[in-house]
């Protein structure tokens, strides 16, 4: 948020329903790939941000491709609909949900109407080599282990509208993520 040119645009921030970072995961392939990480998800309530929700992010692909990249992705929820899929055991992007890749840089401005329209819109950097041709699916889902073991509920449960976390009341080692959330964008 910080890099002018690279920032995502706050007028999308601000509409986002939910907000998924999945740091570092790891893609590598030669003809068949995969790739897979962690990640956690907040969603909007009231004068803030929910807990962070645990989940993981998995898939394959395969075609023409060699090498691997280490990427962090954050991914916009732009409505009710496209955060509803990751209330199921699992959440198919392509399938399920279509991903629009985040506008960035000065003609952002111009493009954030048309990105409001789409469900879930991603931006992503990358550090690595790869380079190829893939057909490829990846699958997020709930890490119910880690949710259990930090607030003893499963990752619905966490990000559920219904469920009033007030920061303090937040295990210690999460606070941060809404805390940060909430520095860039509040609704009020």
């Amino acid at each position: 948020m910080n890099i002018p040119d690279q920032a995502i645009p706050q007028k999308l921030l601000d509409e986002a329903e939910a907000v998924a970072v999945f740091p570092s995961v790891i893609k590598a392939g030669f003809i068949v790939g995969g790739r897979g990480g962690r990640g956690v998800i907040s969603r909007r309530v009231k004068g803030g941000w929910s807990a962070p929700a645990f989940f993981n992010l998995a898939g394959g692909s395969f075609g023409l491709q060699i090498g691997a990249s280490k990427t962090d992705f954050v991914l916009l929820f732009m409505n009710d609909e496209a955060l509803g899929g990751l209330l199921k055991d699992k959440f198919e992007i392509g399938g399920e949900g279509s991903v629009a890749a985040g506008p960035v840089g000065r003609s952002a401005s111009a493009s954030t109407d048309a990105m409001l329209k789409a469900g879930i819109i991603s931006y992503s950097r990358s550090k690595g080599l790869f380079a190829g041709l893939e057909v490829k699916g990846v699958v997020i889902s709930p890490d119910n282990d880690d949710n259990l073991a930090v607030y003893g509920i499963k990752a619905v449960e966490v990000v559920s509208p219904a469920r009033r976390w007030t920061v303090t009341k937040m295990p210690a080692g999460v606070r941060i993520f809404p805390k940060t959330l909430a520095r860039y964008s509040v609704r009020r």
